[in-house]
């Protein structure tokens, strides 16, 4: 049936392979050996004869008919003549048998959700049949005996062989591609026809989205996608039997190099959604300088395997070491030159081990606002910047030994200004230590910074949080919507929202700790204020829990003004 694989990396599109190459086979022909699956999807499917070949059959002729006899990959999981078709038919059959533990459409009546489970099962075979079909248009090259090349994108390998007449076919893997899972659209509609996806489009069209959103590898954030929870699930476990097989006969399989998705998928999910992977945030996970994008390790790598092990994903390692050797080989992350795989940054004081990003992009894109990296390398201390601050240059030692002249008598005589503890401990550490009174500057002293000043027992996420928007008040007014009133300091919920904290969890926190300013004492904390031209909801942080303001120039908790002012 099947004469052989075609090795050959190189060489011109137009070149026809060495190799024997395939046979050109109907479609009945393909599914022959897939028999005894195709009646195990039958019997997961609970259906009878006619309603299965009314439902599936045509969607795994239409998938057959698109991946003939073409290799998953060219020395891993599934390499063998028809891979590719077993890999799919192989992921839709345990997807679909995921469907009998989940609820699909649980805000839902009895009645619809009796209506749309069929919807949601088919929609999941579907999501298991094409999860890998984009790799039939970015890894392989198909070409006849006489050089003719298949156009992938316009139409199945079968309808090509036939109008070519072809009797054989060859492929060629290219050299160096990259996984692309969103090309997998282009080709579910020569998989799956237009009528079936607008049987499965109901009410808010949430089955085709997420089927949609599986296929191409969309993260949904906002949106739980239960059908790609079990398509992952389902394609992780097929080809971790694979490999275990392929153990037994051929040797030793390249382990790990599936695993990639999983990983990178992981981080995503973490940084759109955990507290700790906000970034730049104090004792967090990701830190974006001048020189890159950098994770904490291996802190993070405990959080994806977590994840991970909540997915119930078959075949993820347990080490962190293991997980930084598969994210190195792929080119997710760098190593440094010297071949050291961790990096050293300060965040702060103390220095702390992570790796580093190949791309910001990787994790950073799609999070709505963008961060901002910090305005200095993330791998350098703040104090290591300052030392290189180049010094002036020494005086002559005739001048530096000069005695100054005195002031004329006219001069006004400057006043002493008292300098804060603290601030003389800063001065004398960045500057060293002075054995004489230092000169005062001519311009007016800058004020001390506005700080937040919350209990221990704030939420530490919306103290972070707050304190961002807090410390804001040192900038220009222009650049904040945070600005004080007649009881405090007005923060917009907006303020919280656009740092991953739920306003609502955010004034609970607030509010029972008493930091909040009470409009009434029957009604909500928040009230609506102008901010730039535009009505906002938000809180107010009584004067008292901020520092550097006065708080007797504020209206008191009772309502009327402190003495003073």
């Amino acid at each position: 049936m099947v004469s052989g694989v075609a090795a050959s990396m190189d060489g011109a599109a137009g070149f026809a392979s060495a190799d024997p190459g395939f046979d050109v086979l109907p479609v009945e022909a393909l599914l022959a050996p897939h028999e005894a699956l195709l009646g195990r999807i039958k019997l997961c499917y609970g259906a009878d004869r006619a309603t299965f070949e009314r439902d599936l059959m045509p969607l795994a002729r239409s998938y057959a008919a698109f991946v003939h006899l073409l290799p998953a990959t060219p020395d891993n999981y599934f390499k063998t003549p028809g891979g590719l078709l077993r890999l799919g038919l192989e992921t839709a059959f345990f997807a679909l048998q995921g469907t009998d533990a989940h609820i699909f459409s649980s805000k839902a009546t009895i009645s619809a959700r009796r209506e749309l489970e069929p919807r949601w099962r088919t929609a999941t075979f579907v999501g298991g049949l094409c999860c890998e079909v984009h790799r039939v248009l970015s890894h392989l090259i198909v070409t006849t005996p006489e050089g003719d090349e298949w156009p992938s994108f316009l139409m199945p390998l079968c309808d090509w062989l036939q109008q070519h007449r072809a009797l054989r076919y060859f492929i060629r893997w290219r050299p160096r591609a990259s996984e692309v899972r969103g090309l997998g659209l282009y080709a579910l509609p020569m998989i799956v026809p237009p009528t079936l996806l607008e049987a499965l489009r109901h009410d808010d069209g949430a089955i085709v989205r997420q089927l949609f959103a599986s296929v191409g590898g969309v993260p949904q954030y906002r949106e739980h996608n239960v059908l790609d929870d079990l398509v992952r699930r389902s394609l992780a476990l097929v080809i971790d039997r694979n490999l275990l097989a392929s153990a037994d006969r051929y040797g030793s399989p390249q382990y790990g190099s599936h695993l990639e998705r999983y990983l990178v998928d992981a981080m995503r999910r973490l940084a759109a959604s955990h507290s700790a992977w906000t970034v730049n945030r104090d004792k967090g996970r990701l830190w974006f300088g001048e020189d890159g994008l950098f994770l904490v390790w291996p802190a993070a790598a405990q959080d994806m395997l977590a994840m991970l092990e909540a997915d119930q994903l078959a075949g993820i390692p347990k080490a962190p070491d293991t997980l930084l050797d598969i994210l190195l080989d792929a080119g997710v992350l760098l190593a440094q030159a010297d071949g050291s795989r961790t990096w050293k940054v300060f965040p702060s004081d103390a220095p702390l081990e992570a790796v580093k990003l190949s791309a910001p992009a990787i994790l950073l894109a799609g999070i709505e606002p963008a961060p901002v990296a910090l305005a200095r390398p993330v791998q350098r201390h703040e104090r290591e910047l300052v030392a290189q601050v180049p010094a002036p240059p020494p005086k002559p030692w005739r001048e530096a030994t000069k005695r100054p002249e005195s002031p004329p008598a006219s001069s006004p005589q400057l006043s002493l200004i008292e300098v804060d503890d603290a601030d003389a401990a800063v001065q004398e550490e960045v500057s060293g230590p002075s054995t004489h009174a230092a000169a005062l500057p001519e311009g007016p002293v800058d004020a001390r910074p506005i700080r937040l000043r919350a209990p221990m027992r704030l939420n530490p996420a919306v103290r972070q949080s707050l304190h961002e928007a807090i410390d804001a008040l040192n900038d220009p007014p222009a650049t904040t919507p945070v600005f004080t009133v007649r009881e405090g300091v007005f923060v917009p919920l907006t303020e919280f929202e656009r740092r991953s904290i739920q306003p609502a969890v955010a004034v609970r926190s607030l509010n029972d700790v008493g930091m909040l300013h009470k409009p009434s004492q029957a009604g909500p904390p928040t009230l609506s204020r102008d901010v730039q031209g535009v009505p906002a909801v938000g809180v107010v942080i009584l004067a008292a829990h901020v520092e550097g303001l006065d708080p007797e120039a504020f209206i008191s908790e009772s309502g009327t003004t402190t003495p003073g002012a």
